[in-house]
């Protein structure tokens, strides 16, 4: 988790919301991503997002069944339907994202029957005071810009 608030703070030094990500594989760190959204002009370029397409480019594979996502926030429910897409088995983040949330906060997409593929959850509290910190200074400096 710790790789993946690190990754936080890149997007935080270009302007985009602090959000980290880092995929495991075999006790490997094998992709990382931060948040592109407003480097690239995507509002598809989230962290979890951008670690799933350097991981799959990595291992040469669509699927990532023996891999973990760690995220310093609670992934989207765009993300969340991502990292099912991609068939990773285990999502552990940090803080809870209460407003846009897709797994345990808001849409909570994966308490349904639909998805053909459901990773376990791990919350990790003891990352999220970190996590939010980083989202709290970054929404101050941009209102103090406004």
């Amino acid at each position: 988790m710790n790789q993946a608030i690190l990754s936080a703070k890149r997007a935080f030094a270009h302007e985009d919301v602090p959000i980290g990500a880092v995929i495991v594989c075999d006790g490997k760190v094998i992709a990382r991503g931060e948040n592109m959204v407003q480097l690239k002009k995507n509002p598809t370029l989230h962290a979890e997002i951008v670690a799933i397409n350097r991981a799959c480019k990595k291992l040469g594979a669509k699927f990532l069944d023996n891999c973990d996502i760690y995220v310093s926030l609670e992934p989207c429910a765009m993300c969340a339907t991502a990292i099912s897409l991609a068939r990773i088995k285990n999502v552990y983040f940090a803080a809870t994202d209460e407003k846009g949330g897709g797994i345990t906060s808001n849409a909570r997409i994966y308490d349904t029957d639909k998805h053909l593929w459901k990773p376990t959850v791990h919350h990790m509290p003891e990352y999220a005071d970190e996590s939010a910190r980083l989202l709290r200074e970054f929404f101050a400096l941009r209102r103090a810009k406004k």
